[in-house]
């Protein structure tokens, strides 16, 4: 699988994407997680346009996956990673994130952040695989940033199953060895 950014003509594609990926809620008893919609056509367009989009694709180059990221508190926060069920167990939504990890380390950021489910087997427990550990409510790296997403997605209904927001450091080996590059981070100043 390769990954690369997001074209304009894909995004109906990723709520497509991001629709399949949400069927295997309901297997959990999430039906209302199934049933949500998809982020807005103009709000994919934002992070596209922002450079905040990313897909990976299969060998005709139809995405099969997508990420999308913000900036909190100087974090690269993954605001949403989907992989089309036909994709899933072959890696690509790890693809995803280490690609985003490379551009968050070419910008000099240290940390990748999400908030996530913490008791769905493809959630906290495949992230903490990868790499990131929970963060408890006392912990320092429970920023103000990552408190607001929990209270939106609390006000979102997203609450009424167990939550967690997760923190990745990245190794700073990876960031000297490539070393920064003295432009903006493609999320903003």
């Amino acid at each position: 699988m390769r990954t690369r950014a997001v074209a304009p003509a894909e995004l109906t594609l990723l709520r497509s994407i991001e629709r399949a990926a949400g069927e295997s809620f309901r297997a959990l008893g999430m039906a209302a997680i199934a049933d949500d919609e998809p982020l807005p056509l103009d709000v994919l367009e934002g992070y596209r346009a922002a450079g905040r989009a990313w897909v990976a694709v299969d060998g005709t180059d139809r995405p099969v996956a997508y990420l999308i990221a913000d900036a909190v508190d100087g974090a690269a926060h993954i605001e949403q990673v989907s992989v089309h069920p036909e994709a899933a167990g072959r890696g690509v939504g790890r693809a995803l994130i280490e690609h985003l990890a490379e551009v968050a380390r070419k910008e000099g950021l240290t940390t990748l952040t999400l908030t996530t489910f913490a008791e769905v087997p493809w959630n906290a427990p495949y992230y903490a695989r990868l790499g990131f550990r929970p963060l408890a409510d006392a912990d320092p790296a429970l920023t103000e940033g990552l408190r607001e997403i929990s209270r939106a997605e609390a006000a979102h209904g997203l609450a009424a199953w167990p939550r967690v927001c997760m923190r990745r450091e990245l190794g700073q080996e990876s960031w000297e060895r490539s070393g920064p590059t003295g432009a903006h981070p493609p999320w903003g100043p």
